[in-house]
């Protein structure tokens, strides 16, 4: 079976076409710019061969005919016909409280994704505009949605709930869902593999750090607490995004610098994080660098992007009653080493003991970076999203299928 991953952005198109049987990625990209100048593809096959292509790329539906194309292509492409195109599976960001997991797609599901936009803005309009499109142009192609969310469903009420009036839950599912819900649960499902150690037995800390970060608390195989709320500005300090912050402070800025919710939304999520502070950059290897080179505001971001994951590391040893395993992923957890040592040390309390010399330098491995008698097991593994979405979908698509 061949599936194909969409993950939709607002102006974006991440694609990967993977063959199940072997797991191989076949072909792999991206479409950037959609409805701007200079829009283009940008392509990758299995075997190394990239390319990009500009061209006028109007909308989702033009940017999935123009991956659809390149996969068909007689000098780049990886399949002969559409047909070869088993399944597709969508990255969709907010499910609400309405989808507990991965889903076949039909009118009333796509309706039940329509319904949860309002919790996601700036994410669920941009995922459906795919699955719109792939309706459009393979109508009889099995389509699966794939949430953010569904793993997080599991947390007890008393981790999601937030201390507002009970009635703005029941009227409007104000709440904390959690997102990166499809990193948290592969990397720590894929640790216990390496480690030939039953899941379901194990207290969890996986950090997905990136541009975006979340940091999740797994007890016993499911998700109790996570770091991102209703939206994914809540939580750790990001590249663009503030994290944790006082809401009297909100309503102070919008007071003092007379901006509305939309310019405040724009501040948190774009202007902030390690940009705002370090006024620089939001990629981490440009920051580290300044830090490198003495400038003061570079140095104060980092620290304290790693205090504030230290901190969500000690509370959610406290809330399972210890940790047996910590996990670094995403951009940042897989490729920093200095991020990795800086937010270990000191944590010898909860039982880690660190191998700097294990860690240093490692960039995008599978691999323990604590030492043999360390009672808390910190490891690296790299994430790997649009497996799990591929998974799903064939699964989805396979007992479908059966049943007929």
């Amino acid at each position: 079976m061949k599936v194909l991953v969409l993950n939709c952005g607002s102006s974006s198109i991440k694609y990967q076409l993977i063959d199940m049987k072997s797991e191989v990625v076949l072909a792999k990209g991206i479409v950037e710019k959609i409805g701007l100048k200079g829009s283009f593809l940008k392509n990758e096959r299995f075997d190394g061969n990239k390319v990009k292509l500009d061209g006028e790329i109007l909308d989702h539906q033009s940017g999935i005919e123009y991956i659809l194309g390149m996969m068909m292509s007689k000098e780049r492409g990886v399949i002969k016909s559409l047909d070869e195109i088993d399944a597709v599976g969508h990255r969709v960001v907010h499910g609400g409280e309405t989808f507990q997991g991965s889903c076949y797609l039909d009118d009333v599901t796509i309706k039940g994704i329509e319904d949860c936009s309002d919790l996601a803005p700036l994410h669920n309009p941009a995922n459906l505009k795919g699955i719109y499109a792939m309706k459009n142009l393979l109508p009889k192609v099995p389509q699966v949605g794939v949430f953010d969310t569904s793993f997080h469903q599991t947390m007890p009420d008393y981790s999601f709930m937030y201390a507002l009036p009970y009635s703005l839950y029941k009227k409007y599912g104000i709440r904390r869902y959690g997102f990166h819900g499809t990193s948290h649960s592969y990397v720590s499902k894929r640790a216990c593999e390496i480690l030939n150690v039953d899941y379901n037995s194990l207290r969890i800390i996986t950090c997905h750090l990136g541009n975006g970060a979340s940091i999740t608390a797994i007890r016993h195989g499911k998700s109790m607490d996570t770091s991102m709320g209703l939206t994914p500005v809540e939580g750790l300090i990001m590249g663009t995004r503030s994290g944790d912050v006082d809401a009297g402070v909100l309503t102070l800025i919008m007071e003092k610098e007379e901006i509305d919710y939309s310019s405040l939304n724009t501040l948190l999520n774009k202007h902030s994080g390690v940009l705002g502070i370090s006024g620089i950059s939001s990629d981490m290897r440009e920051v580290e660098t300044a830090a490198a080179e003495g400038d003061e505001r570079a140095a104060l971001a980092l620290k304290m992007y790693d205090y504030r994951i230290k901190k969500y590391i000690g509370a959610y040893a406290a809330a399972m009653g210890g940790v047996d395993l910590i996990i670094f992923t995403g951009g940042v957890g897989e490729n920093s080493s200095e991020t990795r040592e800086n937010i270990c040390k000191d944590l010898d309390f909860i039982g880690i003991e660190f191998d700097k010399q294990k860690n240093d330098g490692v960039r995008g491995k599978e691999i323990i970076i604590s030492k043999k008698e360390s009672k808390v097991t910190v490891m690296i593994v790299p994430t790997n999203e649009e497996l799990v979405i591929a998974t799903e979908t064939r699964d989805i698509a396979e007992h479908r299928s059966v049943e007929g």
